[in-house]
């Protein structure tokens, strides 16, 4: 394999991503880097406008906190080019020239689409961004040529469009200048169905996710409180682990997750016992995060950000000088 070049990135919606977060991917990210690949780690604030235009310096702040998320999950700046999607100023340029020539049926197709459509609420305040939302996530991808990019498969087909975008651009200038790209689905996508702490799906909106930022009194507090089997009033009552957000942080985190559970099924242990063991092991595996996510301040972050978007500038001013010369603009 010749291109071992990655995209992946997140929103900054929020200003602290969580263990759902990394588990679902950074993990991965992780991963990928130790396997020599060359990571792409975007901050996608431009998307985030899509949902959060009225708070835009509220989004430019989030992207700072959250490309020390990247950094605290272990992605190396050294090796990895971390940067905010916004400091590229050809991901603007390629969107507006894609907008142009992607059928509009196509955008109204797309999981994506109408899944934030329904986010948003009230029709009249739809912004134009969100329905263009798919075209400048093919750009995010498009612009570097990357051999994959990570993600689940429930989200395959919310890239789709992007390789479709790529064959109509190609045989629209009649230029191969966009190849295929590969879904890089994680083996193990167990770790990527962490519940939250009341056993919904781990979001800021719902209160119910440790963060990575946390400190170990937090953490503690929030799995103190965290949901555990209803009808297991005390400890000689059978539990469900299946059912309880501590047992299934355990299944992730304990190596003696097994014995832990038949326990709970057997009533042999108690809530609070597990939810101890739970502490003491999530807190164990967050502490190499923490430290390093303490060593990153301020001025480190912006250096990183700003060495970054050098870095991914090169890659897509270079693909941008292909897209212009097949299109014949100059």
């Amino acid at each position: 394999m010749t291109n071992k070049r990655i995209l992946s990135g997140m929103r900054s919606t929020n200003p602290r991503l969580h263990i759902g977060n990394y588990e679902g991917a950074l993990r991965n990210w992780v991963d990928l880097q130790a396997q020599g690949f060359d990571m792409f780690c975007m901050v996608a604030d431009l998307h985030a406008l899509t949902t959060m235009y009225e708070n835009s310096r509220e989004v430019s702040d989030n992207a700072r906190e959250i490309a020390k998320d990247y950094i605290a999950a272990g992605i190396d700046p050294s090796k990895s080019v971390v940067f905010i999607q916004s400091h590229v100023r050809e991901h603007s340029e390629l969107h507006l020239l894609f907008s142009m020539m992607t059928p509009l049926g196509w955008l109204e197709r797309v999981p994506t689409y109408k899944e934030k459509k329904d986010d948003m609420g009230a029709a009249e305040r739809e912004p134009y961004g969100l329905l263009g939302y798919p075209v400048l996530q093919t750009v995010d991808i498009l612009l570097y040529k990357p051999y994959g990019v990570p993600v689940g498969r429930d989200q395959a087909p919310h890239l789709e469009i992007g390789n479709d975008i790529a064959i109509r651009f190609n045989r629209l200038y009649g230029k191969e200048v966009f190849q295929p790209y590969k879904y890089m689905i994680p083996e193990d996508e167990n770790r990527a169905k962490l519940p939250g702490l009341d056993m919904r799906k781990m979001s800021k909106s719902y209160d119910n996710c440790i963060y990575l930022s946390d400190s170990e009194d937090e953490t503690a507090e929030k799995i103190k409180k965290a949901f555990t089997t209803p009808t297991k009033l005390k400890k000689t009552d059978p539990g469900i682990p299946e059912g309880c957000a501590v047992c299934q942080y355990l299944k992730l985190y304990s190596p003696n997750w097994e014995e832990q559970w038949q326990e709970d099924r057997d009533g042999i242990r108690g809530c609070m016992q597990s939810k101890k063991e739970c502490t003491e092991v999530v807190n164990e595996y967050l502490r190499p995060m923490r430290e390093r996510r303490k060593a990153v301040d301020d001025a480190t972050i912006e250096d990183i950000l700003e060495d970054g978007a050098r870095r991914a500038t090169e890659v897509a001013a270079a693909t941008m000088a292909e897209v212009r010369e097949a299109m014949g603009l100059r």
